[in-house]
């Protein structure tokens, strides 16, 4: 049976993916505008992105509005479809940054400071706080999921400053807000599959999370969480290349 999914949800979700996708062609085409390269390649570069991201969030919502990912009790999953849905983008974009030099130059001209606060739309997890006091969501996740990201969206802006005023010790702090921002998403996901049906649901037995993997809610794990994990990719290795990061990122 699928879950109820409030309105109030539906509403934040109609506002919440355009913001994030507009956050994302954004990065983009400010890596156009600092990229060393012809006109010509930066632009069909920066095209291709932008059909791509575009692409990939209009399959994510297609499958997920498809309830190709619901997970009810009375049809647990074996394998949570849902991991598919977060695991393959993340597997095409470390192939596209590994085997195209244009991407990975176009990724490697965009402002550090940018890359970091584009994560400002982890406040949008504060929702998993609403749906969890709403009695929708288990505290088992969504504590530690909501005020995670929460925490990581609120500090990327005051990080970013940090890097854009070249501020002493801004690049050790970076590194810990990536890490905390990655392990935040580690135990987002590993929370969901634990008080989630099917094989791994551990906790929140009583009161299963039912909602994550049903539309609109599934464009978290499937879209926001992959699209977080790629910037923090980003962000390390250009930490690791130092001030002057340029060209392959594959290298490092």
């Amino acid at each position: 049976m699928t879950p109820q999914i409030p309105g109030y949800v539906l509403s934040f979700e109609s506002i919440f993916q355009p913001l994030v996708m507009t956050i994302t062609l954004g990065l983009i085409w400010l890596g156009v505008a600092h990229m060393p390269a012809f006109a010509k390649s930066r632009y069909t570069t920066a095209a291709v992105l932008s059909t791509v991201f575009v692409g990939w969030e209009v399959v994510a919502q297609y499958l997920g509005a498809a309830n190709t990912y619901l997970a009810t009790m009375e049809n647990p999953p074996t394998v949570p479809t849902v991991l598919f849905g977060l695991l393959i983008p993340l597997a095409v974009a470390a192939i596209s940054l590994w085997r195209s030099e244009s991407i990975a130059r176009l990724v490697s001209a965009i402002p550090l400071q940018w890359l970091v606060a584009a994560q400002v739309y982890r406040v949008g997890g504060g929702m998993f706080l609403v749906l969890w006091a709403d009695g929708r969501l288990p505290w088992q996740f969504a504590l530690p999921a909501g005020i995670g990201d929460v925490t990581t969206g609120i500090v990327a802006v005051l990080v970013a400053a940090q890097l854009a005023q070249n501020a002493i010790g801004a690049r050790r702090t970076t590194y810990a807000w990536c890490l905390f921002g990655i392990a935040d998403l580690v135990v987002a996901i590993t929370m969901g599959a634990m008080t989630s049906p099917g094989q791994a649901h551990l906790l929140a037995l009583d009161a299963p999370n039912l909602l994550m993997t049903a539309y609109p809610l599934v464009m978290v794990p499937t879209f926001a969480v992959p699209l977080a994990l790629m910037l923090h990719g980003l962000v390390l290795l250009r930490l690791r290349r130092g001030p002057a990061a340029s060209g392959h990122l594959a290298a490092a």
